[in-house]
């Protein structure tokens, strides 16, 4: 059942309940219950169930129409006080004409009557108003959270990608750069490494298009850049895998470890004396995907973030933060004299 429906459905009992069990106990006190009598009972709470219905329908149908929900308290309070008067004054004077046809009142006291109907009628009448207009800011609010929730989502979707947009280029730049030293020297490692690279482009190009991916993908990425700076610097670079199977499902951020693994070669093997090495390792525990690059190389602190390991590790804690909030963690740090180490930590229930 839509809201629509439920309106309805409640709208009709409620009046019907309310307006009946107020008939019926008039009629215990004050008739015999003849056949008459009945039909006046029936007839009577027929009208003013209608008109119960009709007007706080009406006062919804205002309600909505001018946006009262958006007004301050005062705006609304004497807006809805106004609009109780009016109902209330309509039904106690068609009650007052029912009632005319079957209750003496040329005796009574008519302001005084007109008090009592009037106080009588409209305590159903504010009970309704105070329901609805107390659903209609619940309701106003909620909508309100859901708006900001699906707005925040947005800028965070626009904001992600928009750091993907930033890490690729930069990516595509350093291993252009790594063929092009290639190509006069050695055209045939050059040729291997522009379809290694190419490889690398369409992973990347389809990465671009989501906001996570397998890691089982973004490790292929990974090897193929590693095989393309492998060609570049044949022996001094030694690479080292430990990659538990049970991770390779696991989504991640696509092209974010492989922005890790280009800054452990550049600030790491590029500078080292000799040789050096990348290590990847990945492990699941109950709550995170732990994945650990640990590279030859110095970790140097000051207050630039490109010195501080490369562009793309502001980055990678700024995307973590916007896909798994603060569950996520990452962290780098000098292991020891000669070795740097990343630290991924993603949760696994997102």
């Amino acid at each position: 059942m839509n809201f629509k429906q439920s309106y309805w459905v409640f709208q009709v009992i409620g009046w019907t309940f309310y307006i009946l069990a107020t008939e019926l106990s008039n009629y215990l006190v004050l008739f015999s219950f003849s056949y008459e009598e009945v039909e006046n009972l029936m007839f009577n709470a027929t009208i003013n169930i209608l008109l119960g219905i009709s007007l706080t329908h009406f006062f919804r149908v205002f309600f909505k129409t001018y946006n009262w929900v958006k007004l301050s308290l005062p705006s609304l309070g004497v807006r809805s006080l106004i609009g109780i008067l009016l109902m209330t004054a309509l039904m106690a004077a068609v009650n007052i004409s029912l009632d005319e046809n079957i209750l003496d009142f040329s005796n009574s006291n008519w302001i005084l009557l007109d008090i009592t109907y009037f106080i009588n009628l409209s305590k159903p009448i504010i009970i309704w108003v105070l329901i609805y207009i107390f659903y209609a800011y619940t309701t106003e609010r909620r909508n309100d959270a859901i708006e900001r929730i699906k707005m925040q989502a947005s800028i965070q979707a626009s904001e992600a990608k928009i750091l993907r947009a930033q890490i690729n280029p930069h990516f595509m730049f350093n291993a252009l750069n790594s063929i092009r030293a290639l190509i006069l020297e050695e055209p045939k490692k050059a040729q291997k490494g522009i379809t290694q690279l190419s490889n690398i482009l369409r992973s990347s190009l389809v990465a671009d298009r989501k906001t996570t991916i397998s890691l089982k993908e973004e490790l292929k990425t990974i090897e193929d850049y590693l095989a393309l700076e492998k060609v570049r610097y044949e022996e001094r670079l030694q690479i080292a895998w430990n990659t538990d199977p049970d991770t390779l499902n696991v989504e991640v951020p696509p092209m974010m470890l492989q922005t890790l693994v280009e800054n452990a070669i550049k600030h790491g093997v590029q500078k080292a004396a000799k040789w050096g090495f990348v290590e990847i390792n990945t492990s699941k525990t109950n709550e995170y995907l732990e994945i650990k690059i640990r590279n030859t190389g110095v970790l140097e602190r000051n207050n630039n973030p490109r010195v501080d390991g490369g562009f793309g590790l502001p980055n990678t804690e700024k995307r973590l933060n916007i896909l798994y909030g603060p569950n996520a963690r990452f962290e780098i740090f000098q292991e020891d004299n000669q070795t740097v180490c990343a630290v991924i930590k993603i949760p696994l229930i997102s």
